[in-house]
């Protein structure tokens, strides 16, 4: 065999063996019975896939530790979903791959078939929790981001000092969570879902929005200059908007520039009017703190 091609297929066969085992360990991890089905049949798909690269190489290969525990602790921490759409972006490498193979092995056109059925029916069965509060989770961080960035924007000029903005962002943080907590509560309701406790949706609103107004108060406890604080305030309130657009998109398939730059620009829009605000209010009251 080519030297090139007999690399190309150990990488492959690395691949399926590593994915097995994810795929195994993901499934013992979940109590839903329907999603253990699926990922139990994803596993057996690339187990067959490593005993055809298997009888080729003549090889017994190891799964890759490091790739296996990195993709199970972002199921712990992100969820099942997002982790296994993942997953499924990187093969577009091993997609690649496969079309050097083809020419050499008719195999990889079946083998090629299975994984375009893992994306596009399998993995859209799945059912999970954090998937379906998502519109909790967007109603809890769209309103943190709007109203505090707005705020501590205003407040910036119009009271010129760093602990005040973060006591006062903190005091409004906090009383918006509860009514947040509690719109996610009615809106859950009314939605009608039973998918969807209304509990569970006021936890999960009340949550993101709690969190956001930490990680948005956060640099005005940090920093003393207090434009230094609006500057890391805007730079934390990008990455938060960055960080979400990419775990909703990835979990659900989703484009994801179009919709960070909605959210990032409406953000500092609301950031901008508010700091305006803030200063002509400073300017015609004559008010220093």
């Amino acid at each position: 065999m080519d030297p090139k091609i007999n690399k190309i297929v150990l990488k492959a066969q690395q691949s399926e063996i590593t994915e097995y085992h994810i795929y195994l360990n993901l499934a013992k991890k979940i109590k839903d019975k329907h999603n253990r089905k699926i990922l139990l049949r994803v596993a057996q798909d690339e187990l067959k896939h490593y005993n055809f690269w298997k009888s080729v190489t003549k090889q017994e290969l190891r799964p890759g530790q490091g790739m296996m525990y990195w993709y199970l602790f972002l199921a712990t921490i992100f969820g099942l979903s997002f982790t296994l759409k993942l997953m499924e972006k990187g093969e577009d490498f091993s997609q690649r791959n496969y079309e050097k193979l083809m020419p050499h092995f008719p195999q990889v056109k079946q083998i090629q078939h299975d994984e375009h059925m893992h994306e596009e029916h399998i993995l859209s069965l799945l059912n999970e929790d954090r998937i379906a509060y998502a519109s909790s989770l967007v109603l809890g961080l769209n309103d943190a981001l709007v109203e505090l960035t707005g705020a501590l924007a205003g407040l910036t000029l119009a009271l010129g000092n760093s602990q005040l903005v973060a006591l006062s962002g903190i005091v409004i943080g906090f009383a918006a969570s509860l009514s947040m907590a509690a719109s996610g509560y009615l809106s859950a309701k009314e939605e009608n879902n039973q998918m969807k406790k209304p509990l569970k949706a006021a936890f999960y609103t009340g949550g993101a929005y709690v969190i956001t107004v930490v990680l948005l108060v956060l640099p005005y406890f940090i920093f003393s200059n207090i434009y230094v604080s609006l500057a890391v305030m805007l730079g934390v309130a990008l990455l938060v908007i960055l960080g979400y657009t990419f775990y909703i998109t990835t979990a659900k398939s989703l484009k994801f520039w179009r919709r960070f730059l909605e959210m990032a620009l409406i953000s500092l829009t609301v950031a901008v009017v508010s700091f305006g605000v803030g200063y002509l209010l400073r300017m015609f009251l004559g008010v220093e703190v």
